[in-house]
């Protein structure tokens, strides 16, 4: 009596910078042929990883912009200096949005900690500060005696007197 066979599926996941592919993989998962590789890690615009014994080993990140140039190359019709400079690009503007976050971040904990610094300083004040009977707020120092007036100077007035 035959059995029936059973096919298992097993997954593995890999990291997506991890080389696991070699060029020969590379090249046909992203359409291209292994010498292109070649040439785009000549050019500095794909470096893979390397095993113990000098192989090239591509990663999923490695694939996905391999992929990317060959877009550029074909539908946009640029030339391998202006994916150098499309791929330096977009490289500066990851690095300027991760400044500005980080940015952000520390803004809001600046504001936040004002924000704390101001309340503290409201706090002391309303101690200090009291109604005088005329309905006026004065500092508590000056309302303390009954027979001394907060003094006011007039406003065209200098503190010497002329």
């Amino acid at each position: 009596m035959a059995r029936p066979s059973v096919t298992r599926i097993t997954r593995v996941s890999v990291e997506s910078g991890r080389g696991v592919f070699m060029i020969s993989v590379a090249a046909e998962l992203a359409q291209m042929h292994p010498q292109t590789l070649r040439m785009y890690e000549a050019r500095g615009l794909i470096e893979p990883k390397r095993s113990p014994k000098g192989t090239r080993l591509y990663s999923q990140e490695d694939v996905d912009r391999l992929r990317r140039i060959q877009e550029m190359t074909t539908d946009l019709g640029l030339n391998l200096a202006g994916v150098e400079r499309v791929l330096a690009l977009e490289a500066q503007v990851d690095e300027m949005h991760a400044r500005i976050e980080d940015l952000e971040v520390k803004a809001l904990h600046a504001q936040v900690q004002l924000a704390e610094e101001l309340e503290q300083v409201r706090r002391s004040f309303r101690a200090e500060l009291v109604p005088y009977r005329s309905g006026e707020i004065v500092r508590a120092a000056d309302a303390r005696s009954p027979f001394a007036r907060p003094t006011i100077r007039p406003a065209n007035r200098r503190p010497d007197g002329s």
